[in-house]
């Protein structure tokens, strides 16, 4: 499904996803009200959402979304390059966002990969944004807190707050990437997290980042 307040954005998204025979455009959206009744009506796979539309928000709608549909992906689509209404978009379980003019098969790309269930930000995009805004809160160790991780989930969260692919964490920690895999599929069960871009977003708020703990 697509919701964008320009007809023409619309148009030439639904345009380029129809262009690839394993997908179709199953609704649009002029605002952010209109977005949330649709994918509730029409339950799509994905959502390319903007984030600036009229009578609610993207950030809203799409809060609204992943509260009433957790199995709904919603990428979101912006004209800013990292900016923080994309850090908040990343917090609240968004899978991933794109600019509007990224190319086309990157487009398509995304929303195969989302589609998968993984997230669509690369890992040093995502160690960056994370980085940027992070530091702004004060950390808040709550989701980490009380022993619900043990010590060698708690070193691959820092892994992955770091960026680090599943490939990545097991070489560094010299276990098969099966094995890097599992861990982090059990880490975003017992904290209740979408994937493991939310889990970097909590690392970082957590200040596990700067305590190295």
């Amino acid at each position: 499904m697509i919701a964008d307040d320009s007809s023409g954005v619309r148009r030439a998204f639904t345009d380029l996803v129809q262009s690839d025979s394993r997908m179709a455009v199953v609704g649009e959206a002029a605002n952010g009200r209109e977005a949330v009744s649709t994918v509730i009506a029409k339950r799509p796979d994905v959502v390319l959402m903007d984030i600036e539309m009229p009578l609610m928000s993207g950030l809203d709608a799409a809060r609204e979304i992943l509260e009433a549909l957790d199995q709904v992906r919603i990428i979101m689509v912006t004209t800013f390059d990292l900016d923080e209404y994309v850090y908040e978009a990343l917090r609240i379980g968004v899978s991933g966002f794109l600019l509007k003019n990224a190319p086309a098969d990157e487009l398509l790309r995304g929303i195969a990969t989302v589609h998968q269930g993984n997230a669509m930000l690369a890992p040093e995009i995502t160690s960056r944004l994370m980085a940027r805004f992070s530091v702004r809160r004060q950390p808040d160790p709550s989701p980490f807190a009380n022993g619900v991780l043990t010590p060698r989930e708690h070193e691959v969260t820092v892994l992955v707050a770091r960026g680090l692919s599943n490939a990545e964490i097991a070489a560094e920690l010299y276990v098969s990437r099966e094995t890097a895999k599992t861990y982090v599929s059990r880490i975003l069960v017992k904290l209740g997290l979408r994937d493991r871009t939310q889990l970097a977003v909590r690392a970082h708020e957590a200040g596990l980042l700067r305590t190295g703990r």
